[in-house]
């Protein structure tokens, strides 16, 4: 019987969390071990195969030369585990995929840059938080990602206020919405790094988003 690949995934640490539950779910669906990481759920120090960047507050301004907003709610101690983690994955060229926020992560970590608010650059997408695929994103035709989900026209959700202005290094952008602001990106080259703005752990019942972890999971 082949091992099932072990994929770690980090997060916040409450115990409410209906991401990591959903993203193990998933995980699980698609034959493999999901294990938690967060600042309360140290690693178990089995080998991980892959690794996935969770959603959740915004990023520290100070990663990525921003402004500091009181009124934001941010995480040091999460963002500083989890660049450690990104750094980790990228030396030594796991497969990474990154959800929401963690894809705003990995491309500061690899020096882009962020739009702190896009609220006021909104202007044919609803800024309204939710859960159903009720956003439309276009993705190249030519990417990995239109390749996995089977489509260049994806519908997802949407729960960022946030999202990736100048792309990183060896980041390349394969998608976006209507108004033109970064839902996706890939590696410029042959390694497994992809990141989605957007939720896919909540829509696991649409084959094209349950398809991003299966792949994950298949390249390992």
């Amino acid at each position: 019987m082949a091992k099932r690949p072990r994929v770690g995934v980090t997060g916040n640490g409450r115990r409410w969390a209906p991401s990591w539950w959903c993203t193990a779910l998933a995980l699980r669906l698609v034959g493999a071990i999901p294990e938690r990481i967060s600042v309360v759920h140290p690693p178990s120090g089995k080998k991980l195969d892959a690794l996935i960047i969770g959603g959740g507050n915004d990023i520290s301004p100070e990663h990525y030369k921003g402004q500091i907003d009181e009124k934001v709610k941010l995480d040091p101690e999460r963002d500083r585990l989890e660049i450690e983690w990104i750094k980790k994955a990228l030396d030594e060229n796991k497969p990474l995929l990154g959800i929401c926020r963690g894809a705003q992560l990995i491309n500061v970590v690899l020096g882009g840059s962020l739009h702190q608010d896009i609220r006021e650059i909104r202007k044919f997408t609803y800024n309204r938080p939710g859960l159903l695929p009720t956003k439309q994103v276009k993705l190249e035709k030519t990417s990995k990602l239109a390749d996995i989900c089977g489509t260049p026209s994806v519908r997802v959700n949407s729960l960022h206020h946030q999202a990736i202005k100048d792309a990183g290094r060896g980041i390349h952008i394969v998608g976006r919405d209507l108004d033109e602001i970064v839902q996706a990106f890939e590696a410029d080259d042959q390694r497994l790094m992809f990141g989605v703005q957007w939720h896919p752990e909540y829509l696991l019942y649409l084959p094209s988003q349950l398809s991003i972890f299966r792949w994950l999971v298949q390249h390992i």
